[in-house]
């Protein structure tokens, strides 16, 4: 079963206006991760989709999605799929590869209907393409680690990147995720924007008893979003993105753009922060 919604953007002067519900509706999703279906939600920001597959009874195939304005899901997109589950199996075009819990695959431009099947709990990500590359299999050995923050500060973590240029080619999505030192809660900061490119954040591998208080708006007019396992939250380009757990987690990172540069953020001080 598919099941699709749309976000349409919001600019920074009205989302300061908003209370927490009217917050929820417009930026966090729930909702994922629903046995035997197939769930996206189309951004306007960027037109990014995110979303997800988990094939409990039998295969999903993802064909088409009607908010593409395209015959095929992937005939103008690329896409990044995520295995946050048991080990599970995608298909694309004559080809299946396996998906151990961690690993991602990348789909190209044109690859044609995409179907999941096994035990996998699959995270979806999407954005217009401008050309297509190879489809690959990227696994934890092959990702870019990178190590930052401080146990003083709450915030050592490792950047575990797999859509990136040193790693994966692709037209613009960059995508992958982070994991905490024990002790460790504060991810993200220090806090940054980049209005060049949108991101949507996946929370994960959080106790069903505990939060995430994710930080989003304007530098100067902050809000948060709580946020419970296995939920999105979509971040506009104006806006910051940070937050801290009750407990431990792992939260997956997704950019679309102008630019694959990862580095490519107007830091924010935490003297302006308000």
């Amino acid at each position: 079963m598919l099941k699709t919604e749309t976000r349409y953007a919001i600019d920074p002067a009205t989302a300061k206006t908003f209370d927490t519900e009217k917050l929820r509706e417009h930026f966090h999703v729930a909702g994922l991760f629903a046995e035997d279906e197939i769930n996206l939600v189309y951004s306007h920001y960027d037109r990014m989709i995110l979303g997800s597959a988990v094939p409990t009874n039998a295969p999903l195939t993802l064909r088409s999605m009607s908010e593409t304005g395209t015959e095929g899901f992937l005939d103008r997109r690329e896409m990044a799929v995520l295995n946050i589950g048991a080990a599970g199996s995608v298909s694309v075009g004559d080809v299946t590869y396996s998906l151990e819990n961690g690993e991602v695959l990348y789909v190209g431009m044109g690859a044609g209907p995409i179907t999941f099947s096994g035990a996998g709990r699959f995270y979806i990500l999407s954005a217009p393409a401008h050309r297509g590359y190879p489809t690959t299999l990227i696994k934890l050995a092959d990702a870019r680690r990178v190590e930052m923050g401080a146990r003083e500060t709450a915030n050592e973590r490792v950047i575990i990147q797999f859509l990136h240029p040193e790693v994966c080619q692709s037209c613009q999505l960059l995508m992958g995720y982070t994991q905490f030192a024990e002790g460790s809660v504060w991810n993200t900061m220090p806090a940054h924007v980049h209005d060049r490119r949108m991101e949507a954040y996946l929370y994960f591998e959080l106790p069903a008893d505990q939060r995430v208080f994710h930080m989003m708006g304007a530098p100067d007019q902050t809000r948060h979003i709580v946020m419970a396992n296995e939920q999105a939250v979509i971040s506009p380009p104006w806006s910051i993105h940070f937050g801290a757990g009750t407990a431990s987690y792992t939260f997956c990172w997704a950019m679309a753009g102008d630019n694959v540069d990862f580095t490519d953020m107007d830091m924010v001080a935490m003297e302006d922060l308000r």
